[in-house]
């Protein structure tokens, strides 16, 4: 199977020479178009070189870099410690458009883990001490238990974050934009950090 894209053009005269501008420009173009403009998958690997991969989350974004939440014992959190590296990967069918970031990791303050962590559902807050995530578990029916045992525990009272619970930003040396383009002659700005701070932009073949 295979379709024809038909986007717009991608230029450098129509492109921001800052990648974090640029980014923030398509992102309010599609905020109202995808179901969910915020999901990216996020690729990590071991120490050893295997590679894995899968859909978070984006929950904050500024001059920093891309922000997400997880558990500090999960695989991707294990594999982001060891490497001190992630990539993330926005694909938004309705305007034909990848964006693909690379950069090195670090965990936010536990002050932004907390105010963010007050501002999910409460299933979503007892959720996190439910599951010890990436773990191989008996059954759905214990993950439940679990889950019911902690509601009981709490309530509908305060849930605090807990220490194993947090977010983790991904700060961009490398940012790729691909837009789809008739005949795959598609458009493909690559941006990499300088030593200086500064940003190089160039063209890459489809």
């Amino acid at each position: 199977m295979s379709r024809d894209y038909l986007g717009g053009p991608l230029s450098e005269a129509h492109s921001d020479p800052d990648p974090m501008r640029q980014f923030a420009l398509w992102f309010e173009q599609v905020r109202d178009l995808e179901p969910d403009p915020t999901a990216m998958a996020l690729a990590t690997a071991s120490p050893d070189g295997r590679p894995s991969v899968r859909i978070v989350l984006l929950k904050g974004v500024d001059e920093r870099g891309f922000v997400f939440y997880t558990n500090y014992q999960s695989r991707k959190a294990r594999e982001m410690e060891a490497t001190g590296r992630a990539g993330l990967l926005f694909f938004w069918r309705s305007v034909e458009r990848q964006v693909r970031i690379e950069g090195t990791i670090e965990r936010v303050s536990g002050a932004e883990s907390d105010a963010y962590f007050e501002t999910r559902p409460l299933d979503s807050r007892l959720s996190v001490y439910a599951s010890r995530q990436s773990e191989a578990i008996e059954s759905r029916e214990a993950l439940e238990e679990v889950f019911d045992r902690v509601k009981r525990t709490y309530g509908d009272g305060l849930v605090p974050r807990p220490e194993w619970w947090g977010g983790y930003r991904v700060k961009p040396d490398e940012f790729e934009f691909w837009q789809g383009r008739t005949s795959r002659l598609h458009d493909r700005l690559r941006y990499v950090k300088l030593s200086d701070g500064t940003w190089r932009r160039e063209r890459l073949a489809p």
